[in-house]
Parts: structure tokens; sequence; C-alpha cells
């Protein structure tokens, strides 16, 4: 988020107060103006162009995007501060991916255009009106039935079987054909009822073209993805395959592979397993610590008192990071966190907490069947939640967004699921370092969380290289991690709608590696305490961990700068 900037009038003949001193932590480089000015620019297009199947919207950010990678290269590095070096060096990454995302929107249209070939002429209408171009409602109520008959002429083919598709591709053309549908909404809006001749000509044929494009974006669901169309709940996902994935890690500055990120949620995993084993051995158990596991999720409160429970945990991890002195936390972020329940429908997809300034707490209503009641109270119990109050609040997200708000906000264009959620896994691994858990159920509590961020590296990566289906991720995370089957269902839902980037769910676990990794770099070496060094992570505002290695050690910086070899810390 961007404030808004501050109007001063100046009276003739009355000398301006003078301006405060700006602390420079929170104003940044030489470059924020140029920045922000990029953001300006670039919401202005955004939202003049707003049909994503629209090659004319592609065509106008690619100019865009380039015109500002050219300005920015005129730029002369060797003049800027160290901070203004670290600003041009995201700013750069962050138009490259841009146009490289634009480059994969090309190739995904290509691959979907023989599915939607009316998408011209729907987009031709919109974008028309948009341009406050004049309309002839004759000519327009013509055209609407032209496309209404090559929807008909389309669906034909499509039924009998000569038009195919990967599944895949019959999603993104179905997602397409919905858009291009709230596209053609949007233009007839616009006219009917105020133009009473457009109403006159072309409110009928509107109405057969809705349908039809409603009709065909089902069919494609049904015939070539083969779900049924008012099934919301299925799972099918796009994989991006290897080279995609490649692209997205050198974007985030993470120089590996996805096979080497596989190895070390492997090896990361093995070290939750023996540690999950000591926890079972001290609850009796023996080796066994799936049933120490069963036992645990036994630990639910009754319904209607888990919001208690949860503010009671967020109270004692603030207590514990302030008595031990390990960041600094506002009066006001302790004070304005606010707890909401999630409704039935979004715990299909995310059925655990979600949080940031507001905690959004996942447990049972009335409206659920007895057995799902069951799995969410079971998945959300008092040792599991232990482990995920304090990543949702503070430390975690909510002391982010707080600290976002306030220092170098400008940055926050470059955001990062790698410093997001690194930073609140890396407070997993730390508290546990620094003895959090209160026993063995405790440990076991936050063993399935690190056991299940190992999981979402191996069968997020492996889907997007085509190594795993959506179900066997499923199986996956019920056999390996131990989640309730609706709680993976939700998981690998939320992983593959479409809403997250292709790298969110590794993130979690690889960026807390990279933190860790820097941690022990600077504050196991005493170089800097706790305190500074969170601090300082905090006052960065949301960039690659890489940047952040870069600028708390000072790191020399070029114009061609890129990370050569990364760190990350393992469990020991």
């Amino acid at each position: 988020m961007i404030p808004a900037l501050a109007a001063c009038l100046i009276l003739p003949g009355i000398a301006s107060p003078p301006m405060p001193q700006q602390n420079p932590n929170t104003n940044g480089s030489e470059l924020r103006g140029m920045i922000e000015e990029f953001r300006a620019d670039q919401g202005s297009v955004s939202r003049f162009y707003t049909i994503d199947p629209s090659p004319t919207r592609r065509a106008e950010m690619r100019k865009l995007f380039q015109a500002w990678r050219d300005k920015l290269q005129k730029t002369k590095f060797d003049t800027l501060t160290f901070d203004g070096k670290v600003d041009y060096l995201l700013f750069r990454n962050h138009l490259d991916r841009r146009l490289k995302t634009l480059e994969i929107e090309d190739g995904d249209q290509k691959e979907i255009a023989h599915l939607i070939p009316f998408a011209s002429e729907v987009i031709a209408l919109e974008e028309s009106r948009r341009r406050m171009e004049p309309l002839d409602p004759q000519q327009a109520a013509e055209q609407l039935l032209a496309i209404t008959k090559e929807i008909a002429a389309t669906k034909k083919q499509v039924e009998a079987g000569t038009l195919k598709g990967q599944k895949h591709e019959g999603n993104q053309a179905a997602q397409a054909t919905r858009q291009l549908k709230e596209a053609l909404k949007n233009w007839s809006t616009y006219y009917t009822g105020y133009d009473p001749m457009f109403t006159w000509w072309a409110a009928e044929p509107y109405k057969a073209t809705d349908k039809a494009l409603g009709e065909y974006a089902d069919l494609l669901r049904e015939k070539i993805v083969g779900v049924k169309a008012d099934d919301e709940n299925a799972i099918i996902g796009n994989p991006l395959g290897r080279e995609a994935l490649l692209a997205e890690l050198q974007y985030e500055m993470v120089p590996f592979t996805p096979e080497q990120l596989v190895e070390v949620a492997e090896k990361e995993y093995a070290w939750c397993e023996r540690e999950a084993k000591k926890a079972a051995k001290e609850m009796g158990f023996g080796d066994d610590w799936r049933k120490a596991q069963e036992h645990v999720k036994t630990l639910y409160v009754p319904p209607g008192q888990q919001t208690r429970i949860v503010r009671e945990l967020a109270l004692e991890a603030i207590d514990f990071v302030e008595k031990r002195d390990l960041v600094t936390v506002p009066e006001l972020a302790k004070s304005t966190w606010r707890m909401e329940m999630m409704s039935p429908e979004r715990q299909l997809v995310s059925p655990f907490f979600l949080g940031g300034e507001q905690i959004l707490v996942s447990y049972p209503t009335n409206t659920m069947t007895h057995e799902q009641k069951l799995m969410s109270m079971r998945a959300n119990n008092t040792h599991f939640s232990r482990a995920t109050v304090q990543h949702e609040l503070i430390p975690g997200h909510h002391l982010q967004g707080f600290m976002q708000a306030r220092y170098k906000p400008y940055r926050s264009l470059f955001s990062t699921p790698f410093w997001t959620e690194g930073w609140a896994l890396y407070w997993e691994m730390l508290l546990w370092d620094l003895d959090f858990p209160r026993g063995p159920e405790d440990r076991i509590g936050m063993l399935f969380w690190r056991m299940h961020r190992c999981a979402r590296i191996v069968f997020s990566l492996n889907f997007h290289l085509g190594k795993m289906t959506p179900q066997e991720c499923i199986d996956y995370l019920v056999e390996k991690v131990g989640h309730e089957r609706a709680s993976a269902e939700g998981e690998v839902r939320r992983s593959f709608s479409g809403a997250y980037p292709p790298l969110y769910q590794a993130a979690y676990m690889v960026g807390g590696l990279q933190i860790r990794a820097l941690e022990r770099e600077l504050v196991e070496s005493k170089k800097m305490t706790y305190k500074e060094f969170h601090d300082a992570i905090l006052k960065e505002n949301n960039i690659p961990i890489e940047m952040v290695r870069v600028i708390l050690t000072k790191t020399p910086l070029t114009r061609d700068y890129s990370p050569k070899s990364g760190e990350l810390g393992l469990s020991k």
C-alpha cells in the first residue's frame, strides 16, 4: 500500500514550516519516486484494459513494462546510493518478470485459441465501448447474432469430439469464456435502458449470446476437463513445466532447481520424522509417531471455545518474544489485531487459520455434516493451533503487515511469498529452537506443520513437473503428514486454483531456510542480536531473501548482479 501524499498550501509572504526529518529506513532510496510513478502508470493501464484474454491488454502492458525497462536502464547505476542500487536491481527484476509473464500468457492464449474462436469479437465490443467509440445499435445486434452462431458451431464440434484439448486447456478456455461473458455483460449494461435504440435492437440478442457463453463454458468443463459443470470444488490446475519453474525461481532469486528443492524437502522431512519419533516415545507410543499424532488430534476444544483458545495462544506468543527481546512489537500492533470466524464455504479451500491484522478462525459451524465437524476440530486441535496462531499474528504475518505499512512501503511492488511465508515459517523453526513447545504434544503439533511445509514443496513442484496428479497430491498429504482427508483436499484445491503463484507452497519452507541461514551467519556469529536482525528484515519490506542478505551483509553490487549460490539453514 502506498500512503497518500499530503498536499501543503503555502501562502505568499509566509514561510513554509520546516519539513520533518525523514527516517531513512522509512523514506527509501532515490528511486522511490520512479517506482511509485511506475506503479501509478501500471494501475492506469490495468484498470482500462480489464479483459484477461485480450491481446490488446497484453500489448499495452508490454509497451508499458518495456518503456520503464528502457528508462531504468538509462539510470547511472554507479552514482546510486547502496539502497538505490538495491531498488534498481529489484525494479529491473520485477519488470523482467512481468515481461516474461506476458510471454507465457501469449503462449497460453495460443494454446486455447481454437477452443474460443469467438473471443476476439466479444473483446472488440467491450474495448470499443471503453474507448467511447460511437455504437450502431442495429449493427451491434447483428454482431451479437453472429457471435451466438459461432458459439453454437464451436459447441457442436466439441460435442462431436472433433474439437479437442488437454484438461488444463479446457479449464483455461472455460475460465476465459466466463471472463468474456462478464465483459459482454459490462458492455450491455452500459447501454441497456439508457440508450433506447440499443435496448430495442440488442437487448434480446444479448440475452441469447450471454446464455450461449454460459452453456459453452459448462460444456468445456464437462467434455474436455471431465468434471460436472456445477462442481466448483473440482481440482484441476495447470502444470507449469520445468522451464517455467526455473524462470520463476530465477526471478525469486532462489538459485536452486526444482529437483534440488524437492531433495531439500525430503531431508527436512526426515529430520521431522526423527523428532516426531522422540516425542511419540515420551508420550508412550514408542516410535509410532502417527499414533501419537492421532492422540493429539483428539485434544480439541468444544464448539464455541476455539476463539478463546486462539486469543490465549496469541497473547502467549507475544509474551514469549517480548520477554526474550527477540523483535520489536509496537504497542499499536499488539492492540489492533482482530478475529473473525471463517465461513464453511471458505473452509473448503482454507481448512486452517488465515491471518494478518485479522485472524480468520477455521472451526465447525452448525451447517456442517457430522463428519465435517469432527475433521475440522481434529485438524484445528489446540496443539496444532499453537504452532499457527503466532505464524498468522505476532511475530508472523500481522507484525509483517504492520511494519510493511510503515517502512519502505513502495517496495511492496516486489513482494514475494519467500519473504511473506518464509518469515512466518522461520519463526516456527526459531521458536522450536528456543523451547517454545511445552511438551511432546506441542512438539507433535509443531512437527505436523513442519512436515506439511516439506510436503508442500514435494507435491507442488512435482505437480508442476508433471509427476503427480491432484489426487496423488491429496493422498501424499494424508499418508506422509497425517492430514484429515478433507483438509488435504482443501490444501490441494487452494494450491492449484490459480489464486496463488506456482512457487507459493514451496516458498514457506525454502524462504524460512533462507532466513535461518542468514540468522546463523549474522546472529550466531554475534554480528547482530536477534532483535537487530529481525527488526532489520522487517524494515526492508517484502523483497526476495537474497536481497535481504545483500542489504544486511552490505554485499557490493554491480548493475549485472545476480545470486551465484544459495545457503539454506537445514535442521541439525
